[in-house]
């Protein structure tokens, strides 16, 4: 039996201008019409019924109708929605469990209570759909520019009218002291959007670095093309920025073609950024030449990196220390951000008083502990030598090219070299057995005498102990505490264990105690070389 009413068509022609007004889906709307209509539908006949109600999309007619599912007899809950098998056979031939049962039931005619709730069904359809829409429209144009309307201030935060619905550009986001009226034309970078329970969430910025790359795309079609690439950028929004770039056509010069025609293609991205100053910078795949263009304007007399620990030293002329540093640090970290470095800066007179110390450190060393007198004790440290390890165990032509040194006294230098370590070493073992490391410690490769003593002291005294310590507990590493990062030190940090070691040590104990299946273990580190590979592409 079909739903009927004074014109069936009614119903699609009204749905029809709902999906036209809020450009949407008319199925969305007929959806949201039959659901409106069962709902009316249980309210009539009972709600712990399965009522549904189907639509014809060409006449409009509505057809009820009552589903019964076959259920076991121990899980039959809902008499109304659900029967057994033996209950079924009265309506069906060879029930199963699954199966449903479907009979049409008379019409429901709308009172004014069902209309009314019908309604409100509609139109939270209707929004929810309009919500998905949006954020299909926006999910994919996050990390591209927008140009927008400014509708109001809330709070500082800055509410646009972004064509389909509103994005927000928080107060963090703002350049600066940046205010806006209603109806000011505003551009800015789509950092993200999220799906969330009051709809789609547009964040907008005008700080990201991002945006200041895409400004830049917008100007140089040479960028846009594929021709000079963005390498990096780091910006104290407002303010100064640096931004490098490389070329991959050698007849096009980077940096020149992002500064444009007196600078009228720069100029375009300052004007945008509220007069922020931008250094631009020809990027470099050699680290050091990298940081001394990206110090740029100060001068860089040398450049000493130090890749495992991500720091760099830069030495600069005493008066250039201050243009090096920057207002407040503004330069110096600006090329940190760009590029990821850690950067030292000091004085030529401040590195050369830190050279003569620890010229003066490792004289003394190699004086007391191979009882050299100063003069030779400076030979060695001028020819490069830092410690003890090295005098042992070089080849002996490399002592040979210090002046005065021949076979006989490169001979003695590493006979007592050897002795003092060895003497070291057992003075070390002796200890960590007084305090108790046991032989299953003690034989496990990697580990010397001093790092035996060292982890006696700390009471990692067994494999056992060692097996349960946590890499950056042998490493050391950093936490975040209050939003502050604090250092951990490591047992064997002074020994110059990389995280990478103690994570290898550790995993290598646990396989000796069955803790752990090598071939897990395996599986774990291909996993990883392809997750290496995955971010390398």
């Amino acid at each position: 039996m079909a739903y009927t009413s004074a014109n069936q068509l009614e119903l699609l022609q009204t749905a029809e201008a709902v999906a036209r007004e809020k450009n949407i889906e008319p199925r969305l709307v007929v959806e949201a019409m039959e659901e409106s209509l069962a709902r009316a539908a249980k309210s009539r006949y009972g709600a712990e019924m399965d009522i549904r109600v189907a639509i014809d999309r060409k006449t409009g007619k509505a057809t009820f109708t009552r589903v019964r599912t076959v259920v076991e007899d121990e899980e039959l809950e809902n008499y109304q929605a659900e029967f057994t098998v033996a209950q079924a056979k009265e309506y069906m031939e060879d029930p199963e469990v699954g199966q449903q049962f479907v009979e049409e039931v008379p019409p429901v005619e709308l009172g004014r209570i069902a209309a009314q709730s019908a309604k409100q069904v509609i139109l939270q359809k209707v929004r929810e759909a309009e919500r998905d829409k949006q954020y299909e429209e926006f999910k994919d144009r996050a990390g591209t520019i927008i140009n927008a309307l400014v509708k109001r201030e809330e709070y500082g935060n800055v509410i646009v009218d972004v064509g389909s619905g509103e994005a927000v550009l928080r107060r963090n986001e703002k350049i600066g002291r940046e205010a806006y009226r209603p109806n000011d034309r505003i551009r800015c970078y789509i950092k993200e959007v999220r799906r969330e329970q009051r709809g789609p969430q547009i964040f907008l910025s005008r700080t990201a670095p991002e945006f200041m790359a895409e400004l830049f795309k917008m100007e140089v079609p040479e960028i846009y093309e594929g021709i000079i690439e963005i390498k990096a950028v780091a910006r104290d929004p407002g303010s100064r920025a640096k931004i490098a770039v490389i070329s991959y056509d050698n007849s096009i010069d980077p940096v020149g073609a992002c500064v444009g025609m007196r600078g009228s293609r720069v100029q375009a991205v300052v004007n945008e950024l509220q007069g922020e100053k931008i250094d631009i910078i020809p990027w470099n795949e050699d680290m050091p030449t990298f940081l001394v263009n990206a110090l740029q304007p100060a001068e860089v007399s040398k450049v000493v990196l130090d890749e495992e620990a991500g720091k760099i030293e830069v030495v600069v002329p005493d008066e250039q220390l201050s243009l090096a540093i920057g207002r407040r640090g503004q330069n110096v970290r600006l090329a940190s951000q760009l590029t990821g470095l850690d950067i030292d800066i000091m004085t030529e007179e401040e590195e050369s008083k830190r050279r003569q110390a620890e010229f003066e450190l490792r004289t003394k060393l190699f004086m007391d502990t191979l009882d050299l007198d100063e003069f030779f004790a400076q030979l060695l440290v001028s020819e490069g030598f830092t410690n003890l390890e090295e005098v042992a165990y070089v080849e002996l032509g490399e002592l040979l090219v210090i002046e005065g040194v021949d076979d006989d006294t490169a001979a003695e230098l590493q006979a007592r070299a050897r002795d003092y370590l060895e003497a070291k070493a057992k003075k070390a073992m002796d200890a960590a057995r007084e305090l108790g490391v046991e032989d299953s410690l003690i034989n496990f490769e990697g580990l010397t005498p001093q790092m035996l003593e060292a982890l006696g002291k700390d009471g990692v005294k067994t494999l056992e102990d060692f097996a349960t310590c946590a890499d950056w507990e042998l490493a050391g590493g950093w936490t975040t505490e209050g939003g502050e990062r604090v250092k951990d030190d490591g047992v064997l940090e002074p020994f110059d264990v990389s995280l990478e070691e103690a994570q290898n040590m550790v995993m290598t104990a646990r396989v000796m105690l069955g803790w752990v299946d090598p071939a897990d273990l395996v599986g774990d580190v291909e996993e990883d070389d392809e997750l290496s590979e995955e971010a390398e592409a």
